[in-house]
């Protein structure tokens, strides 16, 4: 029997966040195994663990996967989150990549200058009301299922969900106008995969704070 998937990363959210989510989403329990000094991080280029001496990296199945949307892509695929079909798998891609932009905006936030925060809180709030959350609030309305793609939950329900929760911490009225987007997070969150997952005490990562980011930058520094 495979182990367990070990998640090679620091402890903080960044681009390890979407695939704690989905596992988590998917039932598959996981350990991690946290970065906390430079020398950690080089010791994992050194072995050969990190293919293009990049961080995230996820040892599954007998392999080391390195590459954040291979690594979503491959658990969506062997835990059927990834559609029925050719066309239900280029739909979900679609919306993944969609969400990208935001979500990296978002996830990146808290490593900003504080100079340049306001700016990236001001585009955040801009586009997630006018771009992003509408088309995906749009999608919703025009099939009246409950999940984005084939009426049921796909990585893109889960990668949304997490972008919600994300970008209400820092606008907290960014939802008001997007209704079927707020029910898609309640029926998300009442999974009871994913209502363990949001409890205390998991392994959800909290909002990066200011001590959080600077470990972090001692670790890449």
């Amino acid at each position: 029997m495979a182990g367990k998937p070990i998640l090679h990363y620091f402890d903080g959210r960044a681009r390890m966040e979407s695939i704690r989510w989905l596992l988590a989403a998917a039932g598959v329990e996981f350990e991690e195994k946290f970065m906390k000094t430079r020398e950690d991080l080089e010791k994992l280029r050194k072995d050969g663990s990190l293919m293009f001496q990049q961080v995230p990296m996820v040892e599954i199945d007998g392999m080391k996967l390195v590459q954040t949307r291979a690594i979503l892509n491959y658990i969506a695929a062997k835990y059927n989150l990834y559609g029925k079909d050719i066309k239900e798998r280029a739909l979900i891609d679609m919306y993944s990549e969609g969400m990208t932009d935001l979500n990296e905006m978002v996830l990146l936030y808290p490593y900003l200058p504080s100079r340049d925060k306001d700016g990236r809180l001001t585009q955040i709030k801009e586009k997630s009301r006018n771009r992003y959350f509408p088309a995906f609030e749009k999608v919703l309305k025009s099939h009246g299922q409950d999940y984005l793609v084939g009426n049921r939950l796909s990585k893109a329900d889960v990668h949304l969900t997490e972008l919600l929760y994300h970008t209400e911490e820092l606008d907290s009225t960014v939802l008001a106008n997007f209704p079927l987007l707020k029910a898609l997070r309640t029926r998300v969150s009442n999974l009871p995969t994913v209502k363990k997952f949001l409890q205390p005490g998991s392994q959800r990562k909290p909002f990066d704070d200011e001590n959080r980011v600077e470990a972090v930058k001692k670790i890449f520094s």
